[in-house]
């Protein structure tokens, strides 16, 4: 069989001769090869019936994020913190004296006087019982003196009449200064310059493998392709129809990997943290991720629609706290997608309110030939999808059916890019939110490696077996997780 130009975008490189390489295998359930696979393979693609249906979940990442080569053992970022200052602390109201417990977002990181409240700061002090303005007069380490603009001192406030001390949110909205004073670098309290807060978070690779293997006398099966065309590649491609699932497999692996996968405790039962030669077992995957430094919630059950678009809503104003993006891509299951439904519907809404579909080129064709539809809700931009994964019984649909107060029911997952400071480079760069980043070097690349060993064509051992061998070293990189959302 001859075909003529097949397409650039082969990941195989036609061999000049009938010979069984791992360099001119095709695989042809790959997205580039799918197509001229169906055209000139017809006979190959009338598969045998598949009772459970599609099995495949792959094709989530390169949905919602991207693909990076790295060189060393981790990778290490960091992300800027809040621009504005805001804490949490306590208020002794006899001495109108705040006391710096935390950030606004729980870290403990800026207590000893690691803080960015300054002499002659003007600050909103808030409790349950409301709030005030104060003018900062004094500071010692986290012990902040905070004097009102409208009493002499803040336990002459009503809000503090009645308490000697108060749980108590700070932020620091503006400065004051009399006239002809020097400039607060000049100060003579010595005030400190705040410099921007960066918090550094670390994802480490592991290594994942599979192998499907066939005596030599049944690897007559192997099919052959010659290939020819005038700018396109000449020669002989093979296939192996049964090594499909194998490789099918371990591609939906790599992707349940990056999405359930969590680090090792070391001292943990038989998982002791580290292998036999001292790296560390375990990667975050997503999941995990947004648990550990992002957003949960277990609203819109489908329950009522009412109470589902209050319940959208809640996690609209979470999003309002994090920061400014307004496009995100939902995967959820197929009781959260029917429950997003009606309560869309139950607005006669559904589709519409200006949806931009920016992240598909402003296309909404495109979005609905990738299984997306839009809504828009207040200023945000939503694109949700039937997660696959959610739903079958033997991949997390199972799972979730185990164990219905942990189920995982979808994931908000935000468009675009964000800026980082990457160690290992040493600048600050814009990356997705959601990438998966593989071990390569000049001499390796493992993103997805195949190869193969054996007696069969090219022998490298004396095994009478053709033995195809799948490796891939990644992690998945969550950045900015704060604007993400699981719900459960």
């Amino acid at each position: 069989m001859a075909i003529s130009n097949p397409g650039g975008n082969l990941n195989s490189v036609a061999a000049p001769q009938k010979q069984v390489l791992s360099s001119n295998y095709i695989d042809f359930t790959a997205q580039s090869t799918a197509g001229w696979a169906q055209q000139y393979l017809p006979d190959l693609m009338e598969k045998e019936a598949e009772v459970f249906g599609n099995r495949t979940i792959s094709g989530f990442l390169s949905q919602v994020g991207a693909e990076e080569s790295m060189t060393s053992d981790q990778v290490i970022w960091s992300e800027q913190g809040r621009l504005h200052l805001s804490y949490t602390g306590t208020v002794n109201t006899g001495t109108s004296v705040f006391t710096v417990l935390l950030d606004i977002d729980g870290d403990n990181g800026i207590t000893s006087g690691n803080h960015g409240i300054r002499l002659n700061d003007q600050v909103v002090i808030a409790t349950s019982e409301g709030a005030i303005k104060c003018f900062v007069t004094a500071i010692s380490t986290d012990d902040v003196t905070c004097k009102p603009y409208e009493f002499e001192n803040i336990d002459d406030s009503p809000i503090f009449a009645t308490a000697s001390s108060a749980a108590a949110t700070l932020l620091v909205y503006g400065s004051e200064y009399a006239k002809g004073t020097d400039g607060q670098g000049g100060h003579a309290s010595g005030a400190k310059n705040v410099e921007p807060v960066f918090k550094s978070f670390t994802n480490k690779p592991i290594i994942m493998k599979d192998y499907y293997e066939i005596s030599g006398s049944d690897a007559s099966a192997i099919g052959w392709v010659e290939i020819s065309g005038e700018d396109g590649q000449s020669g002989y491609l093979w296939y192996l129809k049964a090594e499909g699932d194998t490789r099918q497999r371990f591609t939906d692996y790599l992707e349940m990997t990056m999405m359930e996968a969590v680090k090792g405790v070391s001292g943990s039962s038989s998982v002791d943290g580290t292998d036999s030669i001292g790296t560390e077992f375990g990667t975050q995957g997503l999941f995990d991720a947004i648990e550990d430094r992002g957003n949960v919630t277990t609203g819109v059950t489908g329950v009522n629609a009412a109470t589902d678009l209050a319940e959208f809503d809640a996690i609209l104003a979470e999003f309002d706290k994090q920061g400014a993006i307004e496009e995100y891509m939902m995967f959820v299951n197929r009781s959260t997608s029917l429950a997003i439904d009606d309560m869309l519907a139950s607005m006669n809404s559904y589709g519409a309110g200006g949806t931009s579909y920016g992240v598909f080129d402003n296309s909404e064709d495109m979005a609905l030939n990738l299984g997306f539809s839009g809504f828009r809700r207040g200023s945000y931009d939503f694109y949700k999808s039937d997660f696959r994964y959610l739903n079958d019984k033997a991949t997390r649909g199972g799972i979730n059916d185990a164990s219905a107060a942990n189920a995982i029911r979808g994931v908000f997952i935000p468009a675009g890019t964000s800026s980082v400071y990457d160690q290992t480079v040493g600048q600050s760069m814009r990356r997705p939110f959601l990438h998966v980043r593989y071990r390569a070097s000049q001499t390796d690349d493992r993103r997805m490696k195949t190869w193969v060993t054996g007696s069969v064509g090219a022998a490298t051992s004396a095994l009478d077996a053709m033995q195809l061998h799948f490796l891939t070293e990644r992690c998945l990189i969550t950045q900015g997780a704060n604007n993400f959302m699981l719900l459960k």
